[in-house]
C-alpha cells in the first residue's frame, strides 16, 4: 500500500515509537507529584521544552506550551489572545482560506462580538500584503495567517506580513504552521511571529502532542481551567511519553528539512507534468517546484470535475493508493471546499479536489507508481463522467 496522506497524518518513525513505549514503561507518575517519580517525570517534561527551544533559534523554553493538537494551538492562541486583548480593540484579521479550526475559531468570536476581516487570496491561494495592510485599523489586535495551505499548499507571505506588522503596537501576530514545520524554514524570531502552532502527527511524530509558541509579553486568556499546568494556559495531566517522543519527532524533521524540501520539490515537479498530461484533471494552486516559490514541496492537489472525489479516493485505493479530497477535518463533508472557492475555481473543480501528499518514504519508484494508477483510474473513469 503506497500511502500519499501526509497532510492528514505521518506514520510515526520507529525511533520515535522506541521513545514513547521506553518513557512510557519508566515514567508513568504524574509530572506535577512532589514525589521522586513525579519529578523524574517533570524533568523529562522540561528537557523535552528545552529540545523544542533549540529547534527554533532565539525561543526560550518558557515560551513554549504543550497540547493536544494543532487544533487546541489555534484555539488557545486565537480565543486567548482575542478575550485577553478586548479592552483594547475589537477588531481581528484572518484569512478565507485557513484551516477549519482558525475559521472556526473566528466564527466563534464574531458571534461574541468581535468584528473580523478575512482577506481574500488570488487565484494560488495566496493572500496579499498590501490587502491586509489596508485592513488594518485602530482597533485591530490580532492577526493570523496560516504558513502552508493544509489543502492545495499555497505559503503565504508570513516574513513580510511581520515586517509591517512588527511596527504595529498591541497588534498580536498569529501562525498556523502546522503543515510548514519540518518542510520549510521557519524563524519565528527573526519574522516578528508571536504565537506560532504546530502539530507532532504531522512530522513523523505521535497523535495527541500540539505546540504553541507564546512570545513573551503575549497574553492569553486560558481555555481550558484547572490546575495550571503549561504556564496556567492549558491545565491538564501532560503526556509525558508522547511529549518527549515528540519532541525527538520536531528535531529529526527540522534537522532534514532542507534535504526533505529539495527530494520533494522533484517528486512534486514529476507528479504535475503527469498530471498535465491527463486533460481531464485541472491543477489547483500553483506550479511552481523549486525552493523559494509560492508552493509547498510536499502537496500536489487537483480536481477532477464532473467526477465526485470520494470514488476517486476509492478507485485510487483499489490501485493501492492513499490520498485524500480536502482537509482531513473536512474531508467528510459533501461541501465545495472552501479554499478553491475563494481561488475562485469553478463549483466543479471545488467539489472534485484530490491531494496527494508526499513523505520521507516516497521517492522516485512510488512517485512513478502513482503516475501510472493515476493515469489508469482517470481512464476507467472517464466513461462516467457527469457534466455539470
Amino acid at each position: 500500500m503506497y500511502y500519499f496522506d501526509h497532510c492528514a497524518s505521518t506514520p510515526p518513525h520507529e525511533e520515535v515509537i522506541r521513545t514513547m513505549a521506553e518513557v512510557m514503561a519508566k515514567h508513568y507518575a504524574n509530572p506535577s507529584s512532589l514525589h521522586r517519580s513525579g519529578q523524574e517525570a517533570g524533568n523529562l517534561l522540561e528537557r523535552a521544552r528545552g529540545a523544542i527551544a533549540s529547534i527554533f533559534p532565539g525561543t526560550d523554553n518558557k515560551e513554549w506550551i504543550f497540547t493536544s493538537s494543532g487544533t487546541e494551538s489555534n484555539n488557545i492562541a486565537i480565543i486567548g489572545a482575542a478575550r485577553s486583548s478586548k479592552k483594547r480593540g475589537n477588531h481581528l484579521i484572518t484569512t478565507v482560506v485557513e484551516h477549519p479550526s482558525v475559521y472556526e475559531s473566528f466564527k466563534a468570536l464574531e458571534r461574541e462580538g468581535f468584528d473580523v476581516t478575512y482577506l481574500p487570496v488570488d487565484s494560488f491561494g495566496v493572500v496579499s500584503v498590501t490587502d491586509l495592510e489596508a485592513a488594518l485599523t485602530k482597533e485591530t489586535i490580532l492577526v493570523s495567517v496560516m504558513h502552508v495551505n493544509n489543502e492545495v499548499g499555497a505559503i503565504q507571505p508570513i516574513r513580510e506580513i511581520g515586517e509591517l506588522l512588527k511596527g504595529r503596537k498591541g497588534v498580536w501576530f498569529h501562525v498556523d504552521g502546522v503543515q510548514s514545520v519540518g518542510k520549510l524554514t521557519v524563524d519565528l524570531v527573526g519574522w516578528g511571529i508571536d504565537m506560532f502552532s504546530a502539530s507532532a502527527h504531522k512530522v513523523n511524530g505521535p497523535r495527541g502532542v500540539g505546540l504553541l509558541y507564546v512570545r513573551q509579553g503575549v497574553m492569553l486568556e486560558p481555555l481550558i481551567r484547572g490546575g495550571g499546568q503549561e504556564s496556567d494556559l492549558r491545565s491538564g495531566t501532560e503526556n509525558v511519553p508522547a511529549i518527549v517522543a515528540s519532541a525527538k519527532a520536531f528535531r529529526l524533521a527540522v534537522e532534514s528539512s532542507s534535504a526533505r524540501a529539495e527530494r520533494m520539490y522533484k517528486l512534486r515537479e514529476r507528479l504535475i507534468a503527469s498530471i498535465i498530461e491527463m486533460p481531464e484533471l485541472f491543477l489547483n494552486g500553483s506550479t511552481d517546484c523549486k525552493i523559494g516559490s509560492i508552493a509547498a514541496p510536499h502537496i500536489v492537489h487537483f480536481s477532477y470535475p464532473g467526477m465526485k472525489p470520494e470514488v476517486i479516493i476509492h478507485m485510487l485505493e483499489k490501485q493501492e493508493i492513499m490520498a485524500s479530497t480536502k482537509s482531513a477535518c473536512s474531508s467528510k463533508s459533501d461541501e465545495p471546499s472552501r479554499v478553491l472557492q475563494a481561488m475562485q475555481t469553478s463549483y466543479e473543480r471545488a467539489v472534485s479536489g484530490i491531494r496527494i501528499s508526499f513523505g520521507d518514504e516516497h521517492g522516485e519508484k512510488e512517485l512513478e507508481w502513482l503516475c501510472q494508477k493515476l493515469r489508469l483510474v482517470v481512464q476507467q473513469l472517464k466513461p462516467l463522467e457527469r457534466k455539470g
